[in-house]
């Protein structure tokens, strides 16, 4: 449904963006942080790092455009 909706899409794909090169050893210091799409995500790091309920399973993948930190789940904001 998604596809048909540009709008939603960008903003479900922009929900998983932070601004900025934010390494693991950052993020395990944050609350939370605010994305792209506008919205906040909660972040815990006890006993998994985990952001809203999504569980990060691999982190500090360097891009051409930024950090990617794998997660198990779709973020809906």
């Amino acid at each position: 449904g998604l596809l048909k909706d540009p709008a939603k899409l960008k903003s479900v794909l922009t929900y998983h963006v932070v601004a900025g090169n934010v390494l693991a050893a950052d993020v395990v210091k944050l609350k939370e942080a605010k994305t792209v799409q506008g919205g906040s995500v909660k972040i815990a790091a006890s006993p998994d790092v985990k952001i809203n309920d999504a569980k990060v399973l691999k982190t500090d993948i360097k891009a051409g455009n930024g950090i990617i930190h794998v997660i198990d789940t779709v973020l809906i904001p």
